[in-house]
C-alpha cells in the first residue's frame, strides 16, 4: 500500500489528524505519495506545526455525523449534523418537541433502503446542506 492510498482513505473517511500529518510530511518532502506506507514516520513531523494546521483546518474538514433521535418508543429519525446538539436543535425546530434521546451511529453502518443496502457515509453524499433528515426507522 502506498502513502497516496492511505492519504486518499483519510480524506474520504474524514480522518483529519492523520490526513493533516501526511499533508505536513508531504509539504516538507519527508515522504512522497509514491512511497510505501512503511516509509510513513509520524515522528518526523513537527507536531506543533501539525497542531497549527489542524487548528487552521488547512484541508477543509467539516465532519458531518449521523444521529438517531428517538421520536417515540417505536419511531426514530436519522439526522445528519455536526454534533448531537445541532441534531437535537434541528429536531426540535422541525418537529416542535424534544426527542427522547440522541445517539451517534457510525457512518459505515448500513441500512436497507428500497431494494438495496446503503451506508450512512454513502447516503450523506446525496445531501448538500446540513443538518438534514436522512431517514426514519420504525419497529
Amino acid at each position: 500500500m502506498l502513502v497516496k492510498d492511505v492519504y486518499h482513505d483519510c480524506l474520504i473517511s474524514e480522518e483529519s489528524t492523520l490526513a493533516h500529518y501526511i499533508y505536513h510530511l508531504l509539504s516538507d518532502k519527508k515522504v512522497s505519495l509514491h512511497d510505501d506506507i512503511s516509509q510513513l514516520d509520524l515522528n518526523k513531523a513537527d507536531h506543533q506545526k501539525v497542531a497549527e494546521i489542524i487548528q487552521q483546518n488547512v484541508l477543509g474538514f467539516h465532519r458531518i455525523n449521523i444521529y438517531s433521535l428517538k421520536m417515540n418508543p417505536r419511531e426514530f429519525v436519522f439526522i445528519f449534523a455536526r454534533n448531537p446538539e445541532e441534531a437535537t436543535q434541528f429536531y426540535v425546530k422541525t418537529y416542535q418537541n424534544q426527542p427522547m434521546n440522541c445517539h451517534e451511529y457510525p457512518l459505515d453502518f448500513e441500512v436497507v433502503r428500497g431494494n438495496g443496502v446503503i451506508s450512512f457515509r454513502e447516503m450523506r453524499k446525496e445531501f448538500v446542506g446540513f443538518p438534514v433528515v436522512g431517514g426514519f426507522f420504525g419497529r
